[in-house]
C-alpha cells in the first residue's frame, strides 16, 4: 500500500517517499506543495522525512502499488519511466520555473552587486592606466626597450665606430 500525492497524485511507495517527495518538490519551487506543508505541517523543514510521513499520511488517499522486487530499500529500479514520468508530469504544471518574490529580489541584488564589483574594477583598470601614461616613460611599453627601441637608436653607434655598444 502507498500514497498518492494529495498536491499532484505522484505515485509513492511509502510514507517517507511521499514526504520526500512534498519536501523535495516545494524546496524546488513548486508553490503548491509548498504552501500545502505550509497548511498541514508548518514545521516541514525540521522533520526528518519518517517524522514528516507521519504528519502528512493521514490527508493523502492511499493506493495499490506495485510489489517491490527488493523490500531492503524500497526502491524498484526495474520501473524504466517512474522518475521520468513524474519529472515529466510535474514540468507540465504551472509554476515551474516560476521565481518567488523572494527569489526575484536576491536576484536582482545579486545583479546590482555584480554591477558595482565591475564598475569598481574598471575604475582600477582607468586608474592603473592613468598611472602608466603619467610616469614620465616615453616608450609604448610602459619604460622597457624593446629590440626595435634599440635598434632605431643602435645606428648611431655603428656610425661613431663603437662596436662594442
Amino acid at each position: 500500500m502507498g500514497y498518492a500525492c494529495p498536491v499532484c497524485g505522484a505515485e509513492q511507495a511509502d510514507a517517507a517517499h511521499l514526504a520526500n517527495h512534498l519536501a523535495i518538490t516545494a524546496s524546488l519551487g513548486r508553490e503548491d506543495h509548498r504552501e500545502w506543508l505550509e497548511e498541514y505541517a508548518p514545521d516541514w523543514g525540521d522533520c526528518s522525512p519518517e517524522e514528516l510521513g507521519e504528519r502528512v499520511t493521514p490527508h493523502a488517499p492511499e493506493i495499490e502499488t506495485p510489489d517491490f522486487e527488493s523490500a531492503s530499500h524500497g526502491h524498484d529500479h526495474g520501473r524504466p519511466d517512474g522518475l521520468e514520468g513524474g519529472i515529466a508530469q510535474q514540468s507540465r504544471q504551472p509554476g515551474r520555473g516560476s521565481l518567488t518574490a523572494e527569489a526575484e529580489d536576491v536576484l536582482q541584488e545579486a545583479r546590482e552587486l555584480t554591477r558595482q564589483m565591475q564598475a569598481a574594477s574598471d575604475a582600477d583598470d582607468d586608474i592603473e592606466d592613468n598611472a602608466t601614461e603619467g610616469s614620465g616613460d616615453d616608450t609604448e611599453d610602459g619604460g622597457v626597450e624593446s629590440a626595435d627601441d634599440t635598434a632605431e637608436s643602435g645606428d648611431d653607434t655603428a656610425e661613431s665606430g663603437n662596436e662594442n655598444a
